[in-house]
């Protein structure tokens, strides 16, 4: 009796010292912790899918350099093909059955709010949205979810201050597609132009996800004298798009979403002579541009792209907003120590300040606070060039 009071009371004292033996968070073990997502590996969106391989690749990367405390990074990434639906039936498979430990890196505006009211109830961290979108800067309401993007309605607010400033006299239109992603840039341009926003925008066309084209939504904006045209649109739709803007004869300036700024496959599939010209915002450095291509970060990037992403596409943006993305989560994973919880990994990024991950455009950094989950606050804006996008002046937009 005695030997067996004092080995129970060693293996109770063991389990609330050993970090191997902390099991109290789901998707945490003594060898690994399992991360969640859905991406659109098909459907309409399906380019954007190669975020979650690119993450997978970057947590292989960290697995081989011994982890995080002595664990392994293991994505579980299941395809929601760009449908909400599907999206709830995906998460609610890798939080209840999975038993995943937080989701990261999940696609798209719709998608992601189908399931925020449910990730947050259960408490369990939606991190790194890829989406830009307003929704989810809430951190009264849905403190468990914190985007990993530019925001859309910084960015387009960005752009108005740009026309109002070099074109005042512009004829304003915008594309935007009807969701919360796309109405962020038409809310954007209209709080940007301010009182000049009747004088200055003169046409706006809306488009669904499940549209063919946008042909007839192009030809409306041209019709109504549109000289100045910002787009809140898809990588499939931008190409249309421009396409058809070169087709029409029409030379309007263009603003485009940073996520469908991608020269492949966006402006290849548009063609590259038909997207001279265009403007967009970026936080990251582009690895199409040659102005890096000696620069530390991106050698390093080109060497884990090469070794564990071969199939990637290195002119591919995507690739970079996921690298930056998972060096961020790796970063606030180890912060939260041997035995991380659910509430400290998310303490840990909503408390980061001033974070340089690597490919971030220079003089930009990353930022959260609790009460503030916009992480950029500034950005750079850039032209194409017809190969590359070329830098436009300095950084803009709000805050440092």
């Amino acid at each position: 009796m005695h030997f067996r009071r004092h080995f129970i009371a060693a293996l109770v004292s063991t389990a609330f010292t050993c970090p191997l033996l902390h099991a109290a968070e789901p998707g945490i073990s003594s060898a690994e912790i399992l991360i969640g997502s859905t991406q659109p590996f098909s459907g309409p969106a399906s380019s954007y899918g190669s975020v979650g391989f690119a993450a997978e690749s970057y947590f292989a990367k960290i697995n081989d350099e011994g982890g995080i405390h002595g664990r392994k990074l293991k994505l579980m990434a299941l395809d929601d093909a760009f449908t909400p639906s599907k999206t709830v039936e995906q998460t609610r498979k890798l939080v209840e059955q999975e038993n995943v430990f937080l989701m990261f890196a999940s696609q798209g505006a719709a998608p992601n709010a189908s399931v925020q009211k449910y990730l947050n109830a259960k408490k369990v961290p939606q991190l790194f949205v890829m989406s830009g979108s307003h929704i989810f800067q809430t951190p009264d309401k849905t403190p468990w979810t914190v985007p990993g993007l530019l925001s859309y309605y910084a960015e387009s607010r960005a752009y108005a201050s740009h026309i109002l400033r070099d074109t005042p006299n512009a004829r304003v239109g915008v594309l935007y597609q009807n969701d919360d992603f796309g109405k962020d840039y038409l809310r954007g341009i209209k709080a940007g132009l301010g009182t000049q926003t009747s004088k200055v925008m003169v046409a706006e066309q809306s488009y669904e996800l499940t549209d063919p084209t946008v042909d007839s939504q192009v030809v409306a904006l041209r019709a109504a004298g549109v000289d100045t045209l910002v787009m809140g649109t898809l990588s499939k739709q931008t190409s249309q798009a421009i396409r058809k803007i070169h087709d029409l004869g029409w030379k309007p300036t263009i603003y485009l979403s940073y996520i469908s700024a991608s020269v492949s496959p966006t402006l290849v599939n548009a063609g590259l002579d038909k997207s001279v010209g265009i403007l967009t915002a970026t936080v990251i450095k582009d690895p199409t541009d040659p102005r890096w291509h000696q620069d530390a970060d991106y050698l390093e990037w080109l060497a884990w792209m090469k070794k564990y992403y071969p199939k990637g596409d290195i002119s591919s943006m995507n690739n970079v907003y996921a690298y930056v993305a998972s060096n961020t989560l790796v970063h606030v994973l180890r912060a939260a120590g041997p035995n991380p919880t659910r509430e400290e990994v998310l303490r840990r990024l909503t408390t980061l300040s001033d974070y340089a991950a690597p490919m971030l455009a220079p003089g930009l950094k990353m930022r959260f606070t609790p009460t503030d989950y916009t992480g950029f606050r500034r950005m750079q804006l850039q032209r194409f060039d017809g190969a590359k996008w070329v830098p436009v002046g300095g950084p803009i937009g709000d805050g440092s």
